[in-house]
C-alpha cells in the first residue's frame, strides 16, 4: 500500500469532520503499514483549541500502543501541519509525516517555517508534501465555499431595513431572463453605513486568471452585464458586478439627497478593498464609468486592463455634451419614465421580459431616488463634488496608467457617443481606436456577447 493508499483514508476523515461542520482535516497514524488510530478536526465540537486532527491521531495512537513514544509510526494529514501539530509530531519521535495541500498561513512544514528540517532540534522527523493535494485542497475550499454562502444567505435574511430606504421584493425579480446568479450582499462596509448592496460574485478566476469588475450606469443594474458574464465566466474568469445603492437589488434611500459621487465612489472603493480584488479588468459604461474611471489611481497594481463603452470623465473643465443635456432635461421633466420604454427604444432586438427586467427595481415612486438625483451628480463646476477627483483621475490616466485599454462605443448613443468616446480615447495611454458597434446605442452591454469574446482575447495578450 503506498502514500496515496493512506491519504484517501485520512480523506474519509476530514469528509467526516465537514459533515459535522469542523474544517475538513483528517489524518491517520500508520506503523508497519496497518492504521492504528484516525484522527479528524474537533476544535469546535470539542471545545479544544488542540483538538486538530493530527493531535487526536496521535493521542489515540499512543493510547493503541500504550507509550508516547510513536517511533516507528508514520502520520498521514489531509493539510500541512502547524506548529502545534508539528511539535507535537516530533516529540512522538514520528519516523515520517506525509501531507496534502500546502497552509500558506500557518503551515510549519515548509509554507510559513519548516520545524522538520530545523536541525538544532533533537530528532529530525521526515517529511513529504503533496500527496494528493488537490483533492485535499479542494475539499478545503469548497467547505469555505459552503460556509460563506450560508453566511450571506443568513445575512440576506436576517439583515434588517434601515428606516430612511426601501428595499425592492425579492420577488419582483423572479425569473428575470438570462439571470440565474444568486445575490451576494454586503452591508458592513463603513461608507453603507448598514444599507444593503447586492452584488454578483461568479467564478473563481484560478491562477493567472483575470476578475471583470463590471460597473453599471444609470438607469440600469447589474442584469446590464448578463450577457457579457457568461463569455468571462467560460473562459474561466471571475466576474463582479454590484448593483450601486439605489438600483437594482441594492437598497434604496428615500431621499435624493442621499446620492453624491463621493459617497458612491467610497463604497465602490471599499467593496474592492473588501473583496480583495486582483488582476481586475475594470469594465464600465456610463455612470459606471464616471464613478469606475476614479478607481484604479487609488491602488493601480489592482488593475490589469480597462474595457471602457460609452461614458466620459466629469472633470468639469469640459462642456458637457448637448446629448447628456438633453437627456438631463428630460429626467427632470418626466422624474417617472418609464425605464423599460427606454430600453425599448433603443434596443429594438430586446424581448418585452427583457426591457420588463429593467422596471423591477423600482416598483414606485419612493424607489426611483437614485433616478432622479444621478443627472444632476455630474459635476460641472470645479468645485462640484467629484471634478477634483475627476481631474486627478484624467492626469493619471494620461501619464500613470500602464495596463491594457480596449474601448467599444456604441455609434447610436446621442448622449456620451463616438465624438464623447474619441475624446476619452484621447486621455487614455495607450488606448487604440474603438471597436465601434453601429447598430449599438447608449446601453452598449445589451450588443455585449461579441464584446466580452473579443474582450477576452484582448486580454489574454
Amino acid at each position: 500500500m503506498d502514500d496515496a493508499f493512506f491519504m484517501q483514508l485520512a480523506l474519509a476523515q476530514a469528509r467526516e469532520a465537514a459533515a459535522v461542520g469542523e474544517v475538513p482535516v483528517g489524518a491517520v497514524v500508520v506503523r508497519h503499514g496497518e492504521v492504528i488510530a484516525t484522527g479528524r478536526n474537533a476544535p469546535v465540537d470539542a471545545n479544544d483549541p488542540t483538538a486538530h486532527a493530527e493531535i487526536v491521531a496521535l493521542r489515540a495512537a499512543a493510547q493503541a500502543l500504550g507509550n508516547y513514544r510513536l517511533d516507528e509510526c508514520e502520520l498521514f494529514v489531509t493539510l500541512e501541519p502547524c506548529a502545534m501539530c508539528s511539535g507535537a509530531m516530533l516529540h512522538a519521535r514520528l519516523q515520517r509525516v506525509v501531507f496534502g495541500a500546502t497552509d500558506p498561513k500557518t503551515g510549519a512544514a515548509g509554507s510559513v517555517i519548516n520545524l522538520f528540517a530545523e536541525s538544532r532540534l533533537n530528532h529530525q522527523t521526515g517529511w513529504q508534501g503533496g500527496v494528493l493535494a488537490e483533492e485535499c485542497g479542494e475539499l478545503l475550499q469548497a467547505f469555505f465555499r459552503r460556509r460563506r454562502a450560508d453566511k450571506r444567505e443568513k445575512f440576506r435574511l436576517n439583515h434588517p431595513l434601515r428606516d430612511d430606504a426601501l428595499r425592492t421584493p425579492d420577488a419582483a425579480f423572479d425569473d428575470l431572463p438570462g439571470y440565474p446568479w444568486p445575490p451576494r450582499y454586503v452591508s458592513d462596509l463603513p461608507a453603507l453605513d448598514g444599507l444593503r448592496m447586492h452584488y454578483l460574485d461568479e467564478g473563481e478566476g484560478g491562477p493567472g486568471g483575470l476578475t471583470y469588475l463590471c460597473l453599471h450606469g444609470n438607469p440600469a443594474w447589474s442584469y446590464l452585464y448578463r450577457k457579457m458574464i457568461p463569455v468571462f465566466l467560460q473562459a474561466g474568469h471571475r466576474v463582479v458586478a454590484p448593483d450601486l445603492i439605489g438600483f437594482g437589488k441594492s437598497d434604496k434611500p428615500k431621499k435624493d439627497s442621499f446620492h453624491s459621487f463621493g459617497v458612491h465612489r467610497q463604497i465602490l472603493l471599499e467593496l474592492v478593498d473588501r473583496l480583495d480584488l486582483q488582476n481586475v479588468v475594470l469594465v464600465v459604461q456610463d455612470w459606471g464609468g464616471l464613478l469606475g474611471l476614479t478607481l484604479p489611481m487609488v491602488a493601480p497594481l489592482r488593475y490589469k486592463g480597462l474595457l471602457v463603452m460609452n461614458t466620459m470623465l466629469a472633470t468639469s473643465d469640459v462642456p458637457l455634451s448637448p446629448g447628456f443635456r438633453a437627456w438631463r432635461e428630460m429626467c427632470a421633466k418626466n422624474p417617472d419614465f418609464d425605464v423599460a420604454r427606454l430600453f425599448a427604444r433603443g434596443n429594438p432586438q430586446m424581448s418585452p421580459d427583457e426591457c420588463a427586467a429593467y422596471n423591477a427595481p423600482f416598483p414606485d415612486k419612493g424607489h426611483r431616488a437614485a433616478l432622479r438625483a444621478f443627472p444632476l451628480m455630474v459635476p460641472e463646476s470645479e468645485c462640484a463634488d467629484g471634478a477634483a477627483i475627476s481631474r486627478e483621475a484624467r492626469e493619471f490616466w494620461q501619464s500613470r496608467w500602464t495596463g491594457q485599454t480596449l474601448m467599444a462605443v456604441g455609434a447610436q448613443d446621442p448622449v456620451l457617443g463616438l465624438p464623447v468616446m474619441r475624446a476619452l480615447q484621447g486621455i487614455i495611454r495607450g488606448c487604440d481606436a474603438p471597436l465601434v458597434l453601429e447598430q449599438a446605442g447608449h446601453f452598449v452591454q445589451e450588443h455585449g456577447e461579441p464584446i466580452a469574446r473579443h474582450a477576452v482575447g484582448f486580454f489574454k495578450r
